[in-house]
Formats: structure tokens, sequence, C-alpha cells
């Protein structure tokens, strides 16, 4: 609409015609746009009065809610259906090696098809979670799904560059410079992890955390929170002190970290090299060379978890089992009720015509 407004005396009207001058003030004729909200959007929270913040919460939640169970399904549904002969099929294609010289070359193709994987369905997470129940149940060998997994980082970032490629011209330079160091730092670590064979260390590392898994469940939970986030969050606040003090604090515990992997693969590899004492960790309390005084006190705070927990705990699977005995044993019990049917068949003579009722815990059961 064409509307009336004032402006400062010193502004340049575009024509005397449409400025006049009333007193102290200076008007002119200017088009003012004036937005009416006839309907209001469709959404779910669209009659709530929740504040942003809440509403970006709670639809945080529920999205991470949907990935997960989206990933957990994923699994599921791969692990029951890829058994048999479909698994073996799979297993030769996937597994299979170039002939000599060219076995070297399977795993970089095994590259390319994990980023291309990840390029088409443009998400790392779900092609990794797709192969993990794979290498679970024996389809494809670790050793296969570490060149997979480093193809699927190579994919992943192709969504930040063509999202840097989308940018305005003015940002262009900035976002694809981002973009490019995603990509070469994924590039850097393939360099560093696996072209020589002794350097693929996170396949050993795998195994290792593997294997501690399979024996101390609760271990998986404890190096989630340790790496991903009491860890982070400990470096974080050393460095709010202060590099000085960062580097006073994380160097020596590095230099330990080294000490004892050093000593680690010496006691595996020669142990005579070293001193008698450092041969083995015996010196030490139980407690900091063995997980196994850590499993009995978590196990023992969860034993109040019962019959009816998750079965993440050993104490549910130690009661299910004794259930499970027991109930055998009652229902063996519950058989051989007939004495005479029992003398019978310890004589191997013929089992008597009669079939005798007997009424122990209240209810009447046939005795064979």
């Amino acid at each position: 609409t064409l509307q009336n407004v004032t402006i400062p005396p010193s502004e340049n009207c575009t024509s005397p015609d449409f400025c006049w001058t009333e007193g102290n003030v200076t008007w002119t004729l200017k088009n003012i746009t004036e937005t009416e909200y006839i309907s209001k959007c469709q959404h779910i929270f669209v009659n709530s009065d929740l504040p942003d913040l809440a509403i970006g919460l709670i639809l945080l939640a529920l999205s991470l809610l949907v990935l997960c169970s989206c990933l957990i399904m994923i699994v599921k549904l791969l692990n029951s259906v890829l058994k048999g002969q479909v698994a073996s099929v799979i297993k030769k294609t996937i597994n299979t090696d170039f002939p000599f010289p060219f076995t070297w070359l399977a795993g970089y193709l095994a590259m390319l098809a994990g980023a291309g994987m990840t390029f088409i369905v443009q998400s790392s997470s779900v092609f990794t979670s797709a192969i993990t129940p794979l290498v679970g149940i024996g389809v494809i060998s670790i050793e296969r799904s570490y060149p997979l997994t480093l193809g699927a980082n190579i994919g992943t970032t192709t969504t930040a560059i063509l999202a840097a490629l989308a940018s305005p011209g003015s940002t262009l330079k900035y976002s694809l410079q981002i973009a490019l160091c995603h990509f070469f730092f994924n590039v850097s670590g393939i360099i560093l992890f696996y072209p020589i064979p002794y350097t693929r260390l996170p396949i050993r590392m795998s195994k290792t955390l593997g294997n501690i898994t399979a024996q101390y469940r609760w271990f998986a939970i404890f190096y989630l929170l340790l790496c991903f986030f009491l860890l982070p969050l400990f470096v974080f606040a050393l460095s709010l002190a202060g590099w000085a003090v960062l580097l006073g604090v994380c160097l020596p515990l590095f230099l330990l970290f080294i000490a004892v992997v050093v000593i680690n693969v010496m006691q595996k590899r020669r142990p005579h090299s070293l001193p008698e004492k450092l041969q083995n960790w015996d010196f030490l309390p139980v407690w900091m060379h063995s997980l196994e005084p850590w499993d009995n006190i978590i196990m023992s705070s969860l034993a109040f978890c019962g019959k009816h927990c998750c079965g993440f705990c050993k104490c549910c699977k130690v009661n299910t089992e004794q259930e499970g005995a027991k109930d055998n044993q009652l229902k063996t019990m519950e058989v051989y009720e007939n004495t005479m049917a029992m003398a019978d068949e310890e004589r191997g003579g013929r089992r008597a015509p009669a079939v005798a009722c007997v009424d122990k815990t209240g209810t009447n059961n046939t005795a064979l």
C-alpha cells in the first residue's frame, strides 16, 4: 500500500513532488508491505504453547528414537534373512580374493564399493549398521569389513561436498574448504592405517575389544561412555584451564599409555628382554590389571534385575538357566510319579496296563 511516512530531512528524495515539509517533519510517499496471517501452519505443535526450545528438544528425542529403532530393525532383519544358502553365496562373493599377485586389489575394490553404497544411501551409519550383523553371523570377515568401513567414511564426505557446492557464491570458497578438509582427513586416515598390513591396527583393536565385550557385556557401555563422553569432557575441561595445564596433565598420561602398550607387546613377544618383575602384571593389585573384580562388583549390583530384565547382565541368564533346569527336573518328576512304572522300565519288563492317577500337587497328572 502507498502511505505517507516520515523521513530524515537529510535523506535525498527521488523527486521533489513526493516530499514535503510540515514544521520540523519531512514526509514522503512510500510503498509499505503489510503481512496478514490468514491461516496457521499445519504441524503437530501448531496449537501448543511450548517454547521453541522445548519443541526442538522433543523433536530431537523423537528423531533419535526413530533412527535407533530403524537401525535395530535393519540389524534384526538382516540377521534373520541372511542365513543358510544366501549367507554362503554372499560369503563366497564378498570375501573372495584375487589370485596372486593381485591379492591386495580386493581391499581397494571393497573401499570403492563401500564409498559407492554410502553415496547412494547418503549415510555411513546405515551402511555400517547393515554390515555389522553380517560380520556377527560370519557372512563378511572382519578383514573385509575394514576396507568397506573405510570406503564408507569416504562416501559420507560427498554429502558435505554436495552441500558446499550448493552454497551461495559469496561463501562457496569457505564451505568448499571445510568440505575438502573433511574429505582429506578421511583419506589421510586410510593412508596411515591401511596400505601397509602391519599398520592395520583397528582390526586387532576391534578383535580385542570384541573378545573383552563378549566376556564382560558391561564393558561396551563403559567404552562408549569413556571414549565419547568422559574423555572428551576431561580434555575440554583441561583446555579451559590453559595450555600449560592441558600439557602438564595429558603429556604424562600419554607417555604412561605408550609405556603400557610397549610393555604389553614385549610381554607377548619377547618377555625375556624385560626385567623379571615386568614380565607380567602380577605385582599390581588385581583390580588394576584384570576386569574380573570390576565384573563381580557390577554383576552383584545388578543382581536385583531378576528374570524380567532385558537379558543384558549375567545374573539374568544364570537365573533363567537355573529356572529352566528346575522346570525340567519337575517335569521329569511329574512324568515318573508312578513308581511301579519306573520299576517296570528298569527291569525292561512289560508296562502295566493300569494307569494310576496320583495327585501330589493338587492336580491330576497322568503317570507314564
